[in-house]
């Protein structure tokens, strides 16, 4: 999230938190694709990585490209730590370890997103290639240990920093060490958005498998084939992983909102300064915990807004729906991530058929399918069935469903060709993680530095 949200409108129930979230409902005629992806900067000569300060730092690839694009900088104690397109259209911000995230703009088609990427990658490398910069598409940092790993002065990570071992074990290397592709996605209603993340999350350890791509850590095989998902497994319980309460059969936004409310917070703004809210939950804040120690400390839709952004279950709900299962990975799984997702739930059929294949999965059903797959990938399980078998129907719907899109591009093709490097893992039966640990042991030579080259934009 590139900039947090400013919005002073009191709250004076919880009524209004649930109300909040369906505001996002939109008509299917206003749906919209919006890809957020994130990699890791490192200098060409030695796979070290870049640090915010200095003249070939993060600071002044992010003064280049305000330069270039005209975007206004998002300043935090003086320090850019992002950029912002004026009209919202788009965003670039940083992960805690300096990880350069592009938050898509709200777009109509897949081919519109892949444009987009091959624009930001062209305008990034402009500016980072003459520092001798360039970046990695991997899931989590192959060489680095948490120590070299450099820290971005963002003040809420400052936050999370001291707050995250205090509640999980690997809610640094959530922060530093690891990268993502995600997409946001609408909803028209409070039934759609129900159906849409009952299913999408049912099936997100499916797209976990399929983009696995973090298998080393400090220059050695990890034992896994996304680490960066099993990080979440002890990160912070009390905000991630499969929640239960989303299988029920009337689940609804005032649900999420009674979860959301008893989940400690992270931080307050007021007048563009951070404050260490993490002893509290919204719940209590609501409640006057804070009136005394923080300005103006009642809660606010600023705040809400906000505390949202810092849930981190399998699928994240905002006024849309953020799939947030996959591994970073190169070029064409930027493109892959938003079509898979697309095409399971943009349209009629392509739901209807991915809610028949998961309708009866339960809740420890799909939790054990979820602690499963970081390890074995493709060959976890599910009642007897691979994930390897289930993501081959589940590509299948999803191919479906981009092919009754039927959104072409000016050659004339649809959006199911972006599916075709998942199809390839299907095919061949191994993970991308899988693949990169045969080149370890063979023509890499037991060393991870030849990923910075084949994994590298």
């Amino acid at each position: 999230m590139a900039r947090d949200t400013t919005d002073e409108t009191p709250i004076s129930g919880t009524e209004e938190l649930a109300a909040y979230l369906a505001q996002g409902s939109k008509p299917e005629s206003a749906w919209r694709i919006g890809t957020e992806h994130e990699k890791f900067p490192f200098y060409t000569e030695d796979n070290s990585p870049v640090p915010y300060d200095g003249p070939r730092g993060i600071r002044a690839i992010l003064e280049g490209m305000q330069s270039k694009l005209g975007w206004e900088p998002i300043i935090d104690e003086g320090n850019i730590i992002g950029l912002v397109e004026p009209t919202g259209q788009g965003a670039i911000s940083l992960e805690p370890g300096g990880q350069f995230e592009l938050s898509g703009a709200p777009l109509l088609s897949i081919h519109q997103t892949c444009r987009e990427s091959n624009a930001h990658l062209a305008q990034v490398r402009e500016i980072a290639e003459p520092l001798g910069i360039r970046f990695l598409g991997l899931g989590g940092s192959p060489k680095w240990t948490l120590a070299e790993t450099p820290r971005m002065p963002k003040s809420r990570y400052n936050i999370m920093s001291n707050y995250m071992p205090k509640v999980g074990k690997d809610g640094l290397n959530m922060m530093y060490r690891t990268c993502t592709i995600q997409v946001n996605l609408d909803f028209s209603s409070e039934t759609d958005m129900r159906r849409k993340m009952q299913v999408s999350v049912k099936l997100q350890s499916i797209a976990t498998a399929l983009f696995a791509m973090s298998p080393f850590t400090e220059g050695k095989p990890n034992g896994l084939l996304s680490w960066r998902s099993n990080i979440w497994r002890d990160t912070d319980n009390n905000r991630s992983g499969v929640l239960p309460f989303i299988f029920n059969e009337n689940f609804g936004f005032a649900d999420y909102v009674e979860w959301a409310l008893d989940v400690p917070m992270y931080f307050v703004m007021r007048h563009g300064r951070y404050h260490d809210c993490t002893h509290v939950t919204f719940r209590q804040f609501m409640d006057g915990a804070l009136k005394d120690e923080i300005p103006e400390g009642t809660p606010n839709m600023g705040d809400w807004a906000n505390h949202l952004s810092t849930l981190f279950p399998e699928v994240r709900l905002k006024r849309f729906l953020e799939m947030r299962g996959a591994d970073g990975g190169p070029w064409r799984r930027i493109c892959a991530l938003p079509a898979f997702w697309v095409g399971l739930l943009y349209d009629a059929e392509a739901l209807n058929a991915a809610e028949a294949m998961t309708r009866d999965w339960t809740y420890p059903e799909v939790q054990a399918l979820r602690d499963e797959v970081p390890a074995k990938g493709l060959q976890a399980t599910l009642r007897n069935r691979s994930v390897h078998e289930i993501a081959r129907d589940v590509l299948a719907i999803s191919r479906l469903g981009l092919k009754n899109r039927a959104r072409l591009n000016s050659e004339g093709f649809d959006e199911t060709h972006y599916l075709s490097s998942l199809e390839e893992v299907v095919a061949r039966g191994t993970t991308s993680a899988e693949q990169m640990l045969s080149q370890y042991n063979t023509a890499w030579g037991s060393s991870v530095e030849p990923a910075f080259l084949e994994y590298a934009y």
